[in-house]
């Protein structure tokens, strides 16, 4: 994949990824070193919180808003979802990058975030990964 240092930036209602890191701290917005957090483990806590939040949203709050005519949890749980969902992509893809993975696997959590239960499916493959890392470092 690319060779850059992402870097992420926190401003009111906007996420902005620069790829360099080079950039200067302004006034407003919180830095954070996505390379230096991200983790396996990491994106399996942000899968499953994805995953949970996309069941919820189909299951729970789509039905009330379509059978009991209440959309406000559709609102609440819908947005909250689109915010994991991102976070997911982004965490994927800087572990993709950190960890040399193809882009095989990339696509495949792509492809397990936009299916019903996909990111549990997901999650036991990175469980897989994680345990011979695991045992490498002991």
């Amino acid at each position: 994949m690319l060779g850059y240092k992402y870097l992420i930036y926190f401003k009111i209602n906007q996420i902005l990824i620069h790829p360099c890191g080079n950039i200067k701290y302004t006034q407003g917005f919180i830095l954070i070193d996505l390379s230096m957090t991200m983790n396996i483990q990491t994106l399996r806590i942000v899968g499953l919180l994805e995953g949970i939040s996309f069941l919820l949203l189909l299951f729970i709050a789509m039905p009330m808003k379509y059978m009991l005519d209440n959309p406000i949890l559709v609102k609440y749980v819908g947005m909250g979802h689109g915010v994991l969902f991102i976070l997911f992509l982004i965490v994927l893809f800087t572990v993709c990058e950190k960890q040399k993975w193809s882009i095989y696997m990339f696509i495949l959590g792509l492809i397990a975030s936009i299916l019903p239960f996909g990111t549990f499916v997901f999650d036991r493959k990175l469980k897989n990964f994680e345990q011979p890392i695991a045992e490498s470092e002991v």
